[in-house]
């Protein structure tokens, strides 16, 4: 099954190098299996675990691009980790919504950092530790210059919430680039799927930071997964 995108990006032909939203066409077959291998090269190299931050001292040097991962606490944020980097227990896993507590940093081959970010909408932390994630994840996105991007997790099954929605409107308050993805995609058959990603993304236009792409993905079945690799790869320092 195809992966379930909308919006366009411009096509660089046959051959040129992809970089930031160049997504070539799936018409021109050969730009695009370049692209898709392109992704599936960086994402095959060694994944390094470089560790977690508590706080702002913390943070590893500002010198890889990175993509943050954000989400609702029980979104699949770390199965969609896992599925991208093909390794089962890279990010840790749990029915326990809440349990990344830090911002955790993986390096792929010297040319790219993922960063996953605690997530948000989790009832049953404390106040102060509520407090002191969103303390840490502001002053990480809002100052973070070498962040490339951040990929918003969105629940398929469930479309945009509220807590989503304020989120969205932080980062593009603070001139934060985002893109959405859609996790557990496979829950949807494939005529309620376009329909949500359709909603999702023209409620996403609504909002001058967001990326007009939406992939869908699902870490079970590997719906989007290869196209997320590429785009995320075309951010990467140059092989």
């Amino acid at each position: 099954q195809a992966a379930a995108v909308t919006g366009s990006d411009p096509d660089p032909g046959p051959g040129a190098a992809f970089g930031p939203d160049d997504a070539p066409s799936p018409d021109d077959a050969e730009a695009y299996a370049a692209y898709i291998e392109a992704g599936r090269m960086l994402f095959a190299q060694e994944c390094q675990f470089l560790g977690g931050a508590v706080d702002d001292s913390g943070l590893p040097d500002t010198d890889l691009p990175e993509i943050a991962f954000a989400g609702r606490s029980n979104v699949g944020k770390s199965s969609l980790i896992n599925a991208l980097t093909g390794r089962k227990t890279l990010a840790r896993t749990s029915n326990t919504p809440g349990r990344t507590r830090e911002l955790n940093f993986f390096a792929f081959d010297g040319r790219l950092r993922l960063v996953d970010l605690p997530g948000y909408g989790y009832a049953k932390a404390s106040r102060s530790e509520v407090k002191a994630w969103n303390r840490l994840i502001l002053y990480y996105l809002q100052g973070r210059p070498n962040l490339r991007r951040a990929c918003l997790l969105i629940d398929a099954r469930h479309g945009i919430k509220p807590n989503d929605e304020e989120v969205m409107t932080l980062l593009d308050r603070d001139a934060v680039s985002y893109q959405i993805v859609m996790t557990k995609s496979d829950k949807l058959p494939p005529g309620p799927l376009q329909a949500q990603i359709e909603a999702v993304a023209a409620q996403g236009a609504k909002h001058v930071a967001c990326h007009p792409v939406v992939i869908a993905t699902s870490g079970r079945t590997g719906l989007g997964i290869p196209e997320l690799r590429a785009a995320l790869a075309s951010m990467a320092l140059a092989d």
